[in-house]
């Protein structure tokens, strides 16, 4: 992330050399700052192609997971968000909905997978229980894939996005309206 006291009005994000460069005006104070960051980002990564793909691939993916992994329970719908801050994925295990944060598209695939069956073991059993961890435990990396996302979530919130390279950009003006 660079801010500039030269830039007043636009923001911007593209790659470079792997990275998301995210431009800020240098007076963007937070929340604002925190909300622009994550929408530009989450834009230059919905345009890069190949990118963990669409809502249909997910639940393509959720499906063989389930096979695998959790006792073929399917999801009535699984799907990408650019609204989760906090949480990597989200299940409403009463409707059959799982949320997965756009944040997770650049992620390693099997740790992408370990959240997916974390959140389809909740359709299973809706909690943390002894034996929720056993159904999501069946994917070899679970734990491996929980200490992952800790340290990217400390990268992602010193802004250090680890990517591959493209030369899409995503341009927003910052105003008193929210951006998007």
């Amino acid at each position: 992330m660079r801010s500039s006291s030269r830039r007043r009005k636009t923001s911007a994000a593209y790659w470079d050399q792997g990275k998301i460069v995210v431009l800020l005006p240098a007076h963007l104070q937070e929340p604002r700052r925190s909300e622009t960051i994550e929408w530009l980002v989450a834009r230059v990564l919905a345009k890069r192609p190949g990118t963990s793909g669409s809502d249909h691939l997910l639940a393509e993916r959720a499906a063989t997971l389930a096979d695998r992994y959790v006792d073929g329970v399917r999801p009535r719908s699984i799907r990408w968000v650019g609204n989760q801050a906090r949480r990597w994925g989200s299940c409403t295990s009463s409707t059959g909905e799982i949320r997965i944060s756009n944040r997770l598209r650049t992620v390693p695939d099997w740790v992408l997978d370990a959240t997916i069956v974390h959140e389809l073991a909740h359709l299973v059993h809706p909690d943390h229980s002894p034996a929720f961890h056993r159904v999501a435990d069946r994917l070899p990396r679970q734990r491996d894939a929980a200490i992952f996302l800790e340290g990217y979530a400390l990268g992602l919130s010193r802004g250090d996005h680890d990517t591959a390279t493209s030369d899409d950009t995503a341009d927003v003006t910052c105003g008193g309206d929210s951006v998007g």
